[in-house]
């Protein structure tokens, strides 16, 4: 295999999957060889934002057609919060005191932090004693509404901003362990099921075997992926050289992975600052996204990381792993009231298509059904 200057090696990944039946927008030319008669070739430049406008929105849709998973993926958290529904289904108003220390202990077993449940209980209770709430399910109703309210005041840009120039560029982030190079494979899936062609980077220069590892995603969703010949390249580096690839060969999106590390590494953060810089050079207001990696298990203790993370690059979006296994789904509402960050995607499974699309409204239905 031929090394280019820069020590990298680009492997080619060629789907052979015909294009989705469902999409809404004409095809760029790389991604349909025979398009209908009459139909004309999609060629996004500078100041066509039609492609990644109607993409976002295409993805954004799929969170509502795909709601069952995230009802499924949600199912702990909806069991820790079931007994909201006994305290309701007899409330009177004597009892009231009672119930709410009993909701308040549900929510923050639930990991919506004491900020946020003493928020949305005193609330309860102020609509309670003025008569506002008379039954058990306008009491469930408010708080559905109170919860919904705080994710999507702090947090509503939850669909995935790719700008006007192709590629658009998005680099995951995250500590190890997190689940950043399995989240990158699984966008890249969903991404590519909408039309979009998609170059990987195996920016992850530290662990031996990420690039092993994001070799076989760019293999199952039929991707292409430029990846460090020599051990230890920089990983600004790689990113740049796929940045290239994806400007002089017409990729829509350019998704980047990058090695774990911890948010207390100073050296290791401020190689993202590199990675950053080094991808703007090349297409001018990239990255378009920089999505921060979280574990969903860790519960509140991930504010730090997303504190620090958020500080060094400025964090645009969150994904939220593994909220399959733990009853920790309150995080999601503790992240975006904390940071003013939107949660873009959440993990609800091992699958490909596990990954799913944030929506405010059907997270609040799952986790309060």
């Amino acid at each position: 295999m031929a090394a280019s200057s820069a020590n990298l090696s680009l492997l080619s990944k060629p789907s052979t999957a015909s294009s989705p039946p469902h999409l809404l927008f004409n095809l760029p030319k790389t991604l349909s060889a025979n398009p209908r008669p009459g139909t004309s070739r999609f060629k996004c430049s500078a100041g066509q934002t039609g492609f990644f406008t109607r993409l976002g929105r295409l993805i954004k849709e799929k969170a509502k057609s795909d709601v069952e998973k995230v009802f499924s993926g949600f199912s702990k958290t909806r069991e820790n919060l079931a007994v909201i529904d006994e305290l309701l289904l007899y409330w009177n108003l004597a009892d009231t005191d009672k119930v709410l220390d009993e909701l308040e202990e549900a929510l923050l077993v639930s990991d919506f932090g004491p900020r946020i449940t003493i928020k949305i209980v005193e609330s309860l209770r102020e609509d309670i004693l003025s008569g506002k709430l008379k039954s058990g399910s306008e009491i469930k109703d408010a708080l559905k509404k109170s919860v919904l309210e705080l994710i999507t005041t702090r947090g509503s840009k939850t669909e995935l901003q790719l700008g006007f120039r192709k590629p658009a560029v998005v680099i995951i982030v995250g500590v190890n362990g997190g689940g950043k190079t399995t989240s990158l494979g699984k966008l890249a899936y969903r991404l590519k099921n909408e039309g979009a062609k998609i170059l990987m980077a195996a920016g992850d220069t530290f662990r031996a075997a990420a690039s092993d590892q994001l070799e076989i995603w760019a293999e199952r969703t039929g991707c292409e992926i430029v990846v460090a010949e020599k051990d230890k390249a920089k990983a600004s580096s790689v990113l740049s050289q796929a940045v290239k690839k994806g400007k002089e060969q017409g990729f829509d999106v350019v998704l980047c992975d990058t090695s774990g590390r911890l948010h207390t590494n100073f050296s290791l953060m401020e190689e993202l600052i590199a990675c950053k810089k080094a991808v703007g050079k090349i297409v001018p207001g990239a990255p378009n996204e920089i999505l921060l990696v979280l574990d969903g298990t860790t519960g509140l203790n991930m504010l730090p990381q997303a504190r620090e993370f958020n500080e060094v690059v400025g964090i645009t979006g969150l994904i939220l792993t593994k909220l399959d296994g733990s009853a920790r789904g309150g995080c999601v509402v503790s992240v975006v009231d904390e940071l003013g960050i939107p949660v873009k995607f959440v993990g609800v499974g091992e699958g490909v298509e596990d990954l799913q699309p944030f929506d405010a409204e059907a997270f609040v239905n799952a986790i309060f059904s």
